[in-house]
Order: C-alpha cells, then structure tokens, then sequence
C-alpha cells in the first residue's frame, strides 16, 4: 500500500508522529465552521468533508492519507474547536441479544410457511 511521499507527510504533521486515541476508525466528525483563510489546505479539505457526519475512514480514504496522519490532523481540529467528534455507541450487551433457540425456531417457522 502507497501511504504517499514521506516528505509530504512530514510537512503535513509538522513533523509529529504520535496521534491522540481520542478517535478510532469510525468516529463521526462533524464541521463546526467553514474553512478560513490561510489555514492548511488538509484542514480546509477535512472541514469541507465533514459538512455531514463523516467517519474517520471514510476521511483517510477521500484525502489518500493514513490513518495516523488523519488522526493527527483532527486532533489539531478539535483543539481549535472546529470539529466535534461523535463516537459510535457501545455495543449492547450480550444479554440483550436473541436466544439463538428462539432464533432457530423462528428460522423452521419461516421455512414451513
């Protein structure tokens, strides 16, 4: 896989490598202002990406960037308050699930009709 130009990369993250964890591959960013003048082109791009609820992958794989480069370029948007994140709920527990009996019961029932 082609993750692009090291040199670009570099520059794009001014040179930082660590992302924060606060997002993980499905977390939805939403724009909370237009892009402004003279701001990097990856954070005009990312907040005209993000006029609707976008995951994070989808973002990477729009803009043709990494994942841990994306990472960081949001970080830098939370922190000016441009973006918000919303993350995806927790799964339900195990216990709100099906019985899978039921299940196989229902599956006979449907093949009968």
């Amino acid at each position: 896989m082609d993750i692009g130009d090291p040199d670009r990369l570099y520059t794009i993250t001014g040179g930082r490598s660590r992302a924060d964890d606060a997002f993980d591959l499905v977390t939805l960013i939403v724009s909370e202002s237009a892009p402004r003048a003279g701001m990097q082109s990856e954070h005009a791009r990312i907040l005209d990406l993000c006029r609707h609820p976008t995951a994070l992958v989808e973002i990477a794989a729009e803009m043709k960037l990494p994942i841990t480069v994306m990472r960081i370029l949001l970080g830098d948007l939370l922190a000016m308050g441009r973006i918000s994140a919303r993350h995806p709920p927790p799964p339900r527990p195990q216990a709100a699930l099906p019985d899978s009996a039921l299940l196989l019961e229902v599956l006979h029932g449907l093949r009968n009709l």
